[in-house]
């Protein structure tokens, strides 16, 4: 009976300082981010979605929902699928630098859900996850897929100046430490939603060079305007700072073009509400992929993605979110297929270009897929 208190206790201390070690990492790290100031937290307070510390959806939403006591064997959930990772390195177009310099409206595609958009000529760049990993640490986390050219390296270097950088919300597969610290003497502002600047901060960004937002708030820079808007999502780096700050997509309107980036989160009325505020939209960004019926209520399928497109009166769409790391179980092309049977079957227009290729947004929205995620 000794023998046993004394591997218990020998246990638990174990456990209390492995515990200890782990909280103690987290706040000496700097890639997990920083914490929203007593200021910043008392301004929140007064929000009607932020409560008792935390951000709210304008819906009562779930985050993960327990299937375990309805498990089917046609539930991709409950099994692993082959095909949750490209057979190979996937295809990807050079990065034609000179395009991307004139003074064209352009889009182009850096995987997930990252952009290199060309505005009015400025350059924005969106949920700009451009390291290897999506993690805080680089011994453990999501690779990003083997491409058959190395376009991501030394990408940053690459880059003309750019006029701003736009975040969704803090998860590591939109807000990634060694991409913004890379960054930081590239870029003239961030934008960021409510709290999110205290990880910007710690990273050594200047505040005057931050502006916050909340949902449906919006601001004028340098011709553009720019305005967060609403998702049904949430928020974090760690346990400890679940939706302690904000989340949203971002609308960005120019002279010849008007953007919207939907940033993850689930289907909802806020669609249709953002459509007749802002839209139409030239181009939507949707996120339509990484889902799961466990949650269903913060990310869409690609059909809801679609559908969501509609209601913001989007004229051309483009799926996102895919193309870069499996976050979900579902076959890595599936997003895809089925948001071009679904937007064939409303008549939706959807452009899917290759990862890295440069899309002109006055002449090229209306080019047909070229399935290259079928090699």
């Amino acid at each position: 009976m000794v023998k046993l208190r004394k591997i218990a206790l020998h246990s638990f201390l174990f456990l209390l300082l492995f515990c200890a070690g782990i909280i103690i990492f987290m706040n000496v790290s700097p890639a997990f981010g920083g914490d929203p100031t007593t200021e910043q937290k008392a301004a929140y307070q007064q929000l009607s979605n932020y409560v008792d510390g935390h951000f709210v959806n304008e819906l009562p939403t779930s985050v993960f929902v327990d299937l375990s006591d309805t498990p089917t064997v046609n539930d991709p959930s409950v099994y692993e699928l082959a095909d949750r990772d490209p057979a190979g390195p996937i295809p990807v177009s050079t990065i034609d630098w000179n395009k991307i310099n004139t003074k064209n409206d352009s889009l182009t595609w850096l995987g997930h859900s990252a952009y290199l958009l060309s505005i009015d000529d400025k350059k924005i760049l969106l949920d700009p996850m451009l390291s290897p990993i999506a993690s805080p640490v680089s011994f453990v986390g999501i690779n990003r897929y083997e491409y058959n050219e190395d376009i991501m390296l030394n990408i940053i270097d690459e880059m003309p100046p750019i006029d701003a950088v736009l975040i969704t919300h803090d998860h590591y597969d939109h807000l990634d430490y060694q991409s913004i610290v890379q960054l930081n003497g590239k870029v003239s502002h961030f934008f960021v939603p409510l709290g999110c600047s205290a990880h910007l901060v710690r990273w050594g960004i200047p505040e005057e060079r931050i502006t916050e937002l909340n949902w449906w708030e919006e601001t004028e820079y340098q011709g553009l305007t720019v305005a967060l808007t609403p998702s049904r999502h949430s928020s974090g780096r760690d346990p400890f700072s679940i939706d302690t700050t904000l989340w949203g997509g971002w609308v960005i309107l120019g002279n010849e073009n008007r953007i919207y980036t939907s940033g993850d989160g689930g289907y909802g009325p806020h669609f249709k509400e953002i459509g007749n505020k802002y839209g139409p939209f030239d181009i939507t960004l949707m996120e339509g992929a990484q889902y799961d019926q466990r949650w269903a209520e913060i990310h869409m399928v690609p059909e809801q993605a679609v559908q969501a497109n509609l209601d913001v009166n989007g004229e051309t769409m483009m799926l996102m979110h895919w193309g870069a790391f499996t976050l979900a179980n579902h076959a890595w092309n599936e997003p895809i297929e089925r948001a071009l049977e679904e937007a064939d079957e409303k008549e939706v227009d959807i452009i899917a270009p290759m990862i890295g290729e440069t899309v002109l947004l006055d002449s090229e929205l209306e080019s047909l897929p070229t399935s290259w995620w079928n090699f």
